[in-house]
């Protein structure tokens, strides 16, 4: 392949590396500094090049193709304070564990320091939420600098893929002439491997360490299995797509145990029939959470959204194994009595080898609860047909097709579906940014997922989520992505009205309640998306399912945060007397 210049061949061989060790999509910023990064994107073969305009948004989008895929996207931008405004989404990546890798462009080394334009120092701009930093330095027309920077980039790729995953962070200066202009730089001197590394294969192949979970320690926990009936397998918010709700229903049929699965473990939809969505409310019931505590729980995933059944868990006094496909800790209350490491799967799989004890009176009992409570709960919607925000959440997934995904920004939204959208066998993918649990940048990773995937997608959202990352909507506008964007606009911070700062000052309202006031039609006709406003469950459903048949859709449903939280209580109270009619004791 022949190059204009030294900066060319230096940024082809930079992003040649990433594509030949699984980068497949590269989403560049506009920048002059960054011109040889941008155009080696468009050049290079095997990458699909995304171009968006808000660095923010383009880190977001950039986590939600890694989430989705578990592979990592290049995220590329200008220098300066541009590689900043990634920082939220490498954040995110740092705490969720999805793989990313970030090229900011620079000033070379004489303009550091001195006052020129669009420089700051750059190194370690992400601190300890970088997984791996490294300068490549100034392009160089020798064998030795480009087999490094080749090797660097092969690196890259690896320790963003190395667990626990998260973001690579790599600055790269360049001094002019930026534009791929003509330039002699000496090529004829540089060797052939140099030039164009090793064909459909990285300069350096760095092989993922096992997986495996260590035997001794499975067959520790399986031996304490086969003593203990009342146990509990719990499954938290977990991205991969990897048979995870075949092998805990598999796990669940060998020990007997009942799985409480959270909406964004990827157990709940596809899951088996003793899976227990409605466990938040089960929970809330006194007698049966006192009666009803196991000696016995094996933990997968990240912590229960909700606060109340993890609290429940870590006070039941339960041996609790908690199993780590990273490496990551999930255990602020410290209750843990093992970690285990390595894959979940692979785990399930040898956990289940050798037990068979079937569902015994104890899963019956949390089964029957279940039952109880989604029948009270369909109960309660039939009587009333208002679409309030538990009902939202339940018809956004009830017309979803198989297979599609599902983005869920933090908040309210998270919550409604997990305590109110009930779990079938029909599979879809439940995706949320729940490592650091904000709301920034919701839009541009519902994007990504849908960028990545090609599935119908469609994100459920709050309204101040949804202003808070608007501008993604360009993203979809520029690059005619299909979305299907569900806002719950309450006018204003629905969640804090759940708190007690909501009767403890007079200023709830300006500084937490936060009224906006806006017509969210106007931003369907800013970005060109196909606009409804629903007013009725099965209107709401109609609404959805003419999103998923493609383009850009935003649908607002209006709903009362005054009256929100009451609605909550109602529902929660007409399951608990649903509950209370059996002898639990």
């Amino acid at each position: 392949m022949s190059d204009a210049n030294l900066n060319q061949l230096w940024a082809r061989a930079l992003l040649e590396e990433l594509v030949r060790g699984g980068v497949r999509h590269a989403v560049v910023c506009p920048g002059s500094r960054s011109s040889p990064l941008a155009v080696a994107c468009q050049r290079v073969e095997g990458l699909k090049t995304w171009s968006i305009i808000d660095e923010r948004s383009a880190g977001f989008f950039a986590l939600g193709v890694g989430k989705h895929s578990r592979a990592p996207a290049v995220l590329v931008a200008t220098s300066g304070t541009a590689g900043a405004h990634f920082y939220p989404a490498v954040i995110e990546a740092a705490m969720s564990n999805v793989p990313l890798i970030v090229l900011t462009a620079d000033r070379p080394l004489e303009l550091q320091g001195w006052g020129a334009p669009q420089t700051i120092p750059q190194g370690r701009l992400f601190g300890d939420f970088s997984r791996l930093f490294a300068d490549v330095g100034l392009p160089e027309a020798s064998d030795v600098a480009l087999l490094h920077l080749r090797a660097t980039a092969a690196r890259a790729v690896g320790a963003a893929l190395r667990a626990p995953r998260g973001a690579v962070h790599l600055n790269v200066p360049f001094r002019e002439p930026l534009a791929p202009l003509p330039e002699s730089f000496g090529e004829e001197r540089l060797s052939v491997l140099s030039k164009e590394g090793r064909a459909g294969a990285p300069l350096t192949a760095i092989a993922p360490s096992a997986r495996q979970p260590a035997p001794h320690a499975i067959d520790e926990v399986r031996r304490r299995i086969a003593d203990v009936e009342r146990g509990l397998i719990v499954c938290g918010p977990r991205d991969e797509e990897d048979g995870f709700a075949e092998a805990i229903t598999a796990l669940s049929h060998a020990t007997g145990y009942p799985v409480i699965a959270e909406a964004a473990s990827q157990a709940r939809y596809g899951g088996g029939a003793a899976t227990l969505s409605m466990y938040d409310a089960i929970l809330r019931h006194v007698p049966f959470a006192q009666t009803h505590k196991p000696d016995l729980v094996l933990r997968f995933g990240g912590g229960l959204t909700p606060k109340g059944p993890q609290q429940w868990l870590d006070a039941t006094g339960a041996h609790i194994v908690l199993f780590s496909d990273d490496g990551s800790l999930f255990d602020p209350a410290h209750r843990a009595s093992q970690v285990i490491e390595g894959s979940a799967v692979a785990a399930c799989e040898a956990l289940s080898r050798g037990v068979s004890r079937g569902m015994g009176r104890w899963a019956q009992i949390f089964l029957h609860a279940e039952r109880q409570a989604r029948n009270a709960l369909e109960a309660a919607f039939a009587e009333q047909p208002e679409l309030t925000e538990p009902r939202i959440a339940r018809e956004v997934v009830a017309a979803l097709p198989s297979g599609a995904n599902l983005f869920v920004s933090s908040s309210m939204p998270i919550r409604d579906v997990d305590a109110f959208a009930p779990g079938s066998a029909m599979p879809l993918r439940v995706l949320a940014n729940r490592g650091a649990n904000g709301i920034d940048g919701i839009v541009s990773s519902a994007l990504g997922v849908a960028a990545s995937s090609g599935r119908p997608t469609v994100l459920l959202t709050g309204d101040l989520a949804f202003l808070h990352d608007v501008g993604g909507l360009l993203t979809a506008r520029r690059h005619e992505l299909s979305l299907t964007v569900v806002v719950v606009n309450n006018d204003g911070g629905g969640i804090f009205s759940f708190l007690p700062i909501a009767q403890a000052t007079e200023h709830f309202e300006p500084l937490f309640g936060t009224p906006h006031g806006l017509d969210l039609s106007h931003a369907a006709s800013l970005y060109g998306a196909e606009f409804h406003r629903p007013d009725s469950p099965p209107a709401l459903r109609a609404s959805v399912k003419v999103g998923l048949e493609g383009g850009l859709h935003l649908i607002e449903v209006r709903t009362d945060r005054a009256r929100n939280v009451e609605q909550h209580r109602q529902l929660f109270a007409r399951i608990a007397t649903a509950l209370g009619e059996d002898p639990w004791a």
